[in-house]
């Protein structure tokens, strides 16, 4: 525990890929305490573990140590700034080591900590023996040797204990996305594992600069707003209080905005219940959190409550299951669409001849979209005769030489086509793996965690907590649907949105611009509603693909969670969007019945 009253911490980093932009940026803006960069999701994991198995030094987020770490550790070292990321994925040991070689070849003097212990592929036939099943789904556990990675999601106390030990730069493997902002509130402010709501605010300033700029303006509703200067989009800074509240800004002089609309879409993305967010932790209730702007490019966030951690921890499996390829190409002209489609569906008539003849199965799934022709709306599109699309075809199979056979067909068509086929790059694409996410729950006394400083580890006890009931918390009432309503404007006029996605569920956070609108949203955007909206999507075999609706009154924001949404989801689907990132958009044209004067005002 430090004694300071606030620290501050910029979010450097939203995924293995992230712009090397930003760390230098947050070091140029003024005081900072830490610098933490989460670059883990599911498939990343798979990506990872895959270059682990053929190597064994790799396995990590190289771009951390080549692209962050070399060019940065003299300021981070002159400054004091210590620094917190997932880089490690599969592999932390060898991430760290990497990053020590620097620190000595740059004569430096900094400590580097790894946490471990989420890491439990060496256990995947003992889990499997176990009869751990799918969380959601409740199918039985994946056959072992297609399994590519198996990490329990970690929190925030390991990364305390790590600076507490006097670590320099802690690097995990795979920690929940939010624990990297937790681990130094804990660390700095000396909260205790009792003290829920203190840990649910120090989750949430994790989630709202986990994502990078999404907090700034990126992926923003009002995107004209930045974009005149979304080439300089500054990253997020998180000032926390002792008292658990905060303010998100950005470094000065530098692009995007941070405003209430901009905060509060990343505070609804891929929530889920936002009052059940559950990290190791604790398990966090958003729904009253008040969202005030501050000042200019300074929002405050107050009032986020928690409830005891859980006693368990979500483990995510990835496991192969099949092949899977496809491509996209463009058709110009007259009837754009209808010729695309006849060459989709040709090509796929070609391969199943090709595959009839093999004795080979049949493609397990296909998909044909058509971009352009409004073909991610549903029955809400209005198939606009557009003179360019292009075409999106897709396939799985269980022999990568079924996928090959597809791409073999749909290239070597090109001749035989409808007029007007083009593409820009060449080549043929190659079948790719199928990776399904398969999650689970385990006993956190079957986890074991270590912490090692510069060489010195120590088990830690394990993590303790209570099993959580979502029934529990008291719901809030829902807005009074407003009926006086008689003209129709579209969502947007009224409210921000953003989405995203979980495995195979996506949500859809929609905020009111005022709280005045709350009721007409209300009315207009009902579970059914929504339903309807996106049932092309909704996969309601077996009773699935329900849509659900939560409230948030302090953010005058719902939620809707979208079940069985994504055709698997990640890289197990087929779809153009497998990640909900574009469900928002879809959504914010829906019909809204208000009052004339209202509308007349908008």
């Amino acid at each position: 525990m430090s004694g300071k009253s606030s620290i501050r911490i910029g979010g450097a980093g939203g995924f293995w890929g992230e712009a090397l932009s930003a760390a230098p940026q947050l070091l140029r803006g003024g005081e900072l305490d830490y610098l933490v960069f989460d670059y883990l999701a599911e498939i990343t994991m798979s990506i990872m573990a895959r270059a682990r198995a053929k190597d064994p030094a790799q396995g990590y987020a190289t771009d951390f140590v080549t692209g962050v770490m070399k060019p940065c550790l003299p300021e981070i070292a002159s400054r004091g700034v210590k620094v917190i990321s997932n880089a490690g994925g599969v592999n932390p040991r060898a991430c760290a080591d990497a990053v020590r070689a620097l620190i000595d070849k740059a004569g430096l003097d900094l400590k580097v900590a790894v946490v471990e212990g989420d890491d439990l592929l060496a256990r995947a036939q003992g889990l499997a023996d176990a009869g751990h099943t799918e969380m959601f789904s409740g199918a039985a556990f994946p056959p072992v040797d297609a399994v590519a990675s198996i990490n329990a999601y970690l929190g925030a106390f390991p990364i305390a204990e790590a600076l507490a030990r006097g670590a320099d730069i802690v690097i995990t493997g795979r920690v929940v996305d939010s624990a990297v902002t937790l681990g130094a509130c804990i660390h700095e402010f000396g909260w205790q594992r009792d003290q829920h709501d203190l840990l649910a605010a120090g989750t949430l300033a994790g989630h709202i600069i986990e994502c990078g700029p999404q907090a700034t303006g990126g992926n923003f509703t009002d995107w004209r707003d930045v974009a005149d200067d979304l080439e300089t989009i500054g990253y997020p800074i998180a000032e926390i209080s002792a008292d658990g509240s905060f303010i998100c800004t950005k470094p000065p002089e530098t692009g995007g905005k941070v405003s209430v609309g901009t905060v509060c879409e990343q505070m609804v993305y891929e929530i889920g219940d936002p009052q059940a967010y559950v990290v190791p932790d604790v398990v966090c209730d958003f729904s009253g959190v008040e969202v005030t702007q501050e000042g200019p490019d300074q929002v405050k966030l107050t009032g986020a409550k928690g409830y005891p951690a859980p006693d368990t921890y979500k483990v995510c499996t990835t496991y192969a299951d099949g092949w899977r390829g496809g491509l996209m190409m463009a058709f110009i002209g007259l009837d754009a669409a209808d010729k695309a489609r006849t060459y989709a569906e040709t090509s796929l008539c070609r391969a199943r001849a090709l595959l009839r003849q093999a004795n080979a199965p049949d493609f397990t799934e296909t998909s044909i979209e058509i971009i352009g022709n409004d073909s991610q709306y549903g029955a809400a599109g209005s198939s606009p005769a557009s003179r360019e699309v292009v075409m999106k075809l897709a396939a799985k199979h269980p022999d990568p030489k079924g996928i090959g056979a597809l791409l073999k067909e749909v290239t070597g068509l090109a001749l035989a086509t409808p007029a007007g086929l083009t593409s820009f790059s060449g080549g043929r694409p190659k079948p790719s793996p199928v990776v399904r996410l398969f999650s689970f729950l385990l006993p956190k006394d079957q986890v074991t965690i270590s912490v090692d400083v510069d060489g010195e580890a120590a088990s830690l006890p394990p993590e303790q907590g209570t099993a959580f009931d979502p029934a529990n918390p008291n719901r809030p009432a829902d807005p009074v649907p407003a009926t006086d309503g008689t003209v129709d404007v579209p969502l947007i006029k009224l409210a921000w949105a953003r989405s995203g996605d979980k495995g195979d569920k996506a949500n859809i956070g929609v905020i009111a611009r005022d709280a005045a609108y709350l009721p007409y949203i209300a009315a207009a955007l009902t579970e059914d509603a929504v339903a309807q909206r996106f049932a092309h999507f909704l996969d309601t075999s077996s009773g699935g693909g329900r849509v659900e609706r939560f409230c948030l009154p302090g953010a005058h924001a719902f939620n809707f969670l979208l079940h069985d949404a994504l055709g698997g989801g990640g890289v197990a689907s087929l779809r153009a969007d497998p990640q909900a990132k574009a469900y928002a958009q879809i959504l914010l044209d829906h019909p809204v019945s208000v009052p004339a004067d209202l509308a007349g005002r908008l």
